[in-house]
């Protein structure tokens, strides 16, 4: 069984090869420094899942060598499934290009371009001190922190998928995120009519993630429009500015909330819905086996998967909002201590997957981070 340290000792490994083959024009945008830095650090804890720019040395701006030494960094935070889950997700950039008609652009060149994926590294790495690594494009974010040669933080973890379903030859069906989708309708069907009118919050769904790509969490967390999304304020192209505004807009009427609306569905530190120890046997799988699809996602050694036995998912709340038919918007979130995951399937007609994985109290390792601070200076 690889340990969490044997993962870091990976990370830090991969981390250099890729380092050593840049020069010196491209070090600038791929390494900052560490968590000890206030710049860097607030820089570390900036994240995204729309087509922005995510901050590091992109893809495309990267030899072939350079790519796959990219790749392999990447490639030793995640699980294999994990990693496969990924690579698809930047493939599916292509297939969106083509479903809106090779148009979109986002004020550059190319709007969807698999080749957007930034990488950048914050800090040294090595087996002293402290040093990380964000990944991250459309609908990518992946977020590492090593102190002292252990990996202590593996959130936010973020992935999406637009289009959610596309056709494959045959008949079969490109759906990358299904299970993350499927288990928790199964689950929330499952339940008797008291569970299931606790787990649904409400009749509708909330037009994104409800706390978004906010670098911490609070009480009362609302969801933020597309247009707030996006590391500039504004484009500099008033016509591709108004054209995201026009898309922000139509996504929040589509979704018809009220004000009444946004404060049942708000982040709030006390669980809502249903309490994992009111579930059955059978239900109680069922939510193992998708908390599964979330933290399965990283490498076994740091995979939180373990810990969760009968007292820890008794604690894990299960909430829902909107229909429960497949094909319509629905949105559902599983909140526990140190825990808060959140999936929505609404836009474009229910075709467009978010989810995320994130530590409410410690994403970006904060509490270790902390700690350490405290020991060393």
């Amino acid at each position: 069984m690889t340990t969490p340290r044997q993962t870091a000792t990976k990370m830090a490994e991969a981390a250099q090869a890729w380092l050593e083959r840049l020069d010196d024009d491209q070090r600038p945008a791929a390494q900052w420094a560490g968590p000890a830095d206030d710049v860097g650090e607030a820089e570390r804890r900036r994240w995204f899942y729309t087509p922005t720019d995510h901050g590091g040395l992109a893809l495309h701006q990267q030899r072939p060598a350079q790519q796959r030494a990219a790749m392999t960094l990447v490639a030793a935070g995640l699980s294999l499934a994990g990693y496969v889950t990924v690579a698809t997700i930047m493939g599916l950039e292509n297939v969106l290009d083509r479903i809106e008609g090779f148009a979109a652009r986002f004020d550059r060149e190319r709007g969807r371009d698999p080749g957007l994926y930034y990488l950048r590294v914050f800090g040294t790495p090595g087996d002293a001190g402290a040093w990380g690594y964000r990944f991250g494009g459309h609908h990518v974010s992946l977020n590492n922190l090593v102190v002292d040669g252990e990996l202590v933080a593996t959130t936010p973890c973020f992935m999406g998928a637009d289009p959610a379903v596309s056709p494959l030859l045959g008949g079969a069906l490109n759906r990358p995120l299904a299970r993350a989708e499927d288990l928790a309708r199964e689950l929330v069907r499952s339940l008797s009519p008291q569970l299931g009118r606790q787990a649904v919050l409400l009749p509708k769904a909330p037009s994104d993630l409800v706390t978004a790509n906010r670098a911490a969490i609070r009480e009362g967390d609302r969801v933020i429009p597309l247009v707030g999304i996006w590391r500039d304020e504004r484009f500099p192209d008033p016509a591709e500015q108004d054209k995201l505004q026009t898309g922000s807009d139509a996504i929040d009427n589509a979704a018809g909330y009220t004000d009444a609306d946004h404060r049942v569905i708000a982040y709030s530190a006390a669980p809502k819905g249903v309490p994992g120890s009111e579930l059955d046997s059978g239900q109680r799988d069922l939510l193992r086996s998708l908390l599964d699809t979330y933290f399965g996602r990283v490498p076994d050694s740091v995979s939180p998967m373990a810990a969760y036995d009968d007292a820890a998912l008794d604690a894990v709340f299960l909430a829902w909002a909107g229909p429960l038919e497949p094909g319509a918007p629905h949105y559902y979130r599983l909140q526990g201590p140190r825990l808060l995951i959140e999936w929505d399937n609404t836009q474009r007609n229910a075709n467009h997957a978010h989810s995320v994985w994130r530590d409410p109290e410690a994403d970006f390792g904060l509490d270790v981070l902390t700690r350490h601070r405290a020991d060393h200076h």
